[in-house]
């Protein structure tokens, strides 16, 4: 329902763009030909008509302003994560309103699983909980479960298991209006 609405109105908007024979001095319609009734296809429209219309389009595909930025930060490589810990504990000192969800994958669930500790020894469950504590949301592949033959028990509280990271990390920024940050 909401990407039809998009369409409809991305639609709307686009048409809306384009200029009228007054606006652009024409005597008749900018795609009608004084042979033809019909639109004519292959006749380009004005350069202004252009910067309108991408305008038009760039407003309509922008998301509904929240008030706070919205980044989704992806891991695949277990030696990244205190990369990406760090990372998100530095981009929420900059914008504590951010809504932040880290999606993790492959090797990038290592930190997420029971038990992980950092190359100090000091467990990683601690670190992810600190920053949930502080609205961040962690999200664990279930297909790199699955291929490792684990299940969601292997997986810490603060995490949460989500059927593929690669569909996440795409509906996060299609549907949700999420940045993306690849380290």
């Amino acid at each position: 329902m909401q990407l039809r609405c998009s369409a409809v109105m991305l639609f709307v908007a686009l048409f809306a763009a384009l200029p009228t024979g007054a606006e652009t001095g024409a005597s008749t319609p900018v795609s009608a030909s004084p042979a033809m009734s019909k639109p004519d296809a292959c006749a380009e429209p004005s350069i202004p008509a252009l910067a309108a219309t991408d305008t038009a389009i760039r407003k309509a595909l922008q998301p509904a302003d929240t008030g706070c930025p919205k980044v989704v930060f992806q891991i695949n490589q277990a030696g990244d994560a205190p990369t990406i810990l760090r990372f998100v504990t530095n981009y929420l000192a900059a914008e504590p309103t951010a809504r932040v969800v880290v999606v993790g994958y492959g090797g990038g669930v290592d930190f997420m699983l029971k038990g992980a500790v950092d190359a100090a020894g000091k467990p990683y469950a601690d670190q992810v909980q600190a920053l949930a504590a502080k609205g961040v949301s962690f999200r664990v592949c279930n297909n790199t479960l699955k291929a490792r033959t684990l299940t969601a028990d292997a997986v810490i509280p603060a995490a949460t298991v989500v059927p593929g990271a690669v569909n996440e990390i795409i509906r996060l920024q299609t549907r949700e209006g999420y940045a993306y940050f690849r380290h």
